[in-house]
């Protein structure tokens, strides 16, 4: 009889119930489980961002369940001049701990930007190269949002850094900047990141119309020119080249996006290029979202710094496109009145919801105007603009 008690007890003892109570802060962990029900509603029910904010979280569920043990964030944050040992983690680590060596190793990000760049269409920038420059004012909230990172005295310069990408909305990037200065923030600016990119038609129409007339958001601007095939290959190979030679940190990125983008165009690799689009890029999210999520444990999220990531998060995209759409108006003003200051918000680099909501507020004034293609062209832009930006940071705090 003693013995199926002490059995009972055992099993008791080892629920994660048991476990989760016998926690000082377990109503950390409740909090946890509750931003997981926000997300998988925002998700499944908003339909926002759902490929990736569903796999985040259930990473975010997985790790803070008491008693699962399969991701331990000690094993990935040590001290400056530290190395990770490796070897410990393929040892001793869990199921998520495995899968987030990808992250780590900066594997995922870049995978995924080949998928990204076999998916993107750069004929409209190729037919308006103009678009670089509005993909590069976009850019303005993540150097405010760094600056203000650093003034507030919470973070230090390398957190201030990854913190201010949020503002090229453009979660890789994010990730891949993260994981190199501030892996102890990556669950909180990752979340951020995502779930801002999720809200972009939210966030953006009120600074539309608050920046420009209705007379600007109804110009009608002209069709763009045919693009050849030997630009659409060129162009590519081009990037790579000139990006790699002026900044070098960001070659990875870059190479990786325009390396999938002439799988796309070259007209050869038909296979690769579906495969990258589909397969790869699909497997890589499915890791990168789980991989993320089990980053947000209770202990590393809920801080006074969290809730001052999200306020700079915030901060980044709502100049980001107050930049962007500044810069199109200078140029709207500069060309004469041919083009449409509304695309100057798409530069923000979310591709391609940032120029659909150009496309959907500028046909609340003339329904017969339509400016996606023109708004893609900043857009991604914008891809190009927020890993170079990535790039600057990571030389500047190597």
């Amino acid at each position: 009889m003693a013995e199926i008690m002490q059995s009972i007890e055992t099993f008791l003892t080892g629920t994660g119930v048991y476990q989760l109570f016998q926690q000082p802060d377990w109503w950390k962990t409740a909090v946890m489980f509750v931003l997981v029900g926000v997300l998988l509603y925002f998700a499944i029910v908003k339909q926002y961002e759902p490929l990736l904010l569903l796999p985040i979280a259930i990473g975010m569920l997985l790790t803070n369940l008491p008693g699962a043990n399969i991701y331990h964030p000690e094993l990935f944050i040590t001290e400056p001049g530290v190395d990770i040992s490796f070897s410990e983690v393929l040892h001793t680590g869990g199921f998520l701990d495995i899968l987030y060596l990808g992250v780590k190793l900066g594997i995922y990000p870049c995978l995924i930007f080949i998928g990204i760049g076999a998916m993107t269409d750069f004929t409209p920038l190729i037919a308006n190269p103009k678009s670089l420059l509005i993909g590069a004012g976009a850019q303005l909230g993540v150097f405010v949002a760094f600056s203000i990172a650093l003034i507030s005295g919470s973070f230090t310069p390398e957190q201030a850094a990854a913190i201010g990408i949020i503002g090229g909305a453009d979660g890789p990037t994010a990730i891949t900047v993260t994981k190199e200065m501030a892996p102890e923030l990556l669950g909180a600016i990752a979340i951020a990141a995502y779930s801002y990119m999720a809200l972009i038609p939210m966030i953006q129409p009120p600074f539309m119309k608050l920046l420009t007339t209705k007379k600007e958001r109804a110009i009608r601007m002209t069709t763009l020119r045919e693009v050849s095939k030997v630009e659409k290959v060129i162009f590519p190979v081009l990037v790579t080249a000139v990006v790699g030679l002026i900044v070098p940190d960001a070659l990875v990125l870059i190479g990786c996006l325009m390396f999938g983008n002439l799988l796309n165009v070259c007209g050869v690799t038909d296979r690769l290029s579906k495969t990258a689009q589909n397969e790869l890029i699909n497997i890589i999210t499915i890791l990168l979202g789980i991989s993320v999520g089990a980053t947000a444990t209770a202990e590393n999220f809920l801080k006074g710094e969290t809730l001052l990531i999200i306020a700079c998060g915030l901060a980044a995209f709502c100049v980001s496109t107050c930049g962007g759409l500044i810069t199109a108006k200078i140029m709207n003003v500069i060309t004469g009145g041919k083009i449409n200051p509304l695309i100057g918000s798409a530069g923000v680099s979310a591709v391609p919801m940032a120029a659909r909501v150009s496309q959907k507020v500028g046909q609340r004034e003339d329904p017969t105007n339509f400016l996606l293609m023109h708004a893609m062209g900043p857009n991604v832009a914008g891809v190009i603009g927020s890993a170079v930006a990535a790039g600057v940071f990571l030389s500047w705090f190597k």
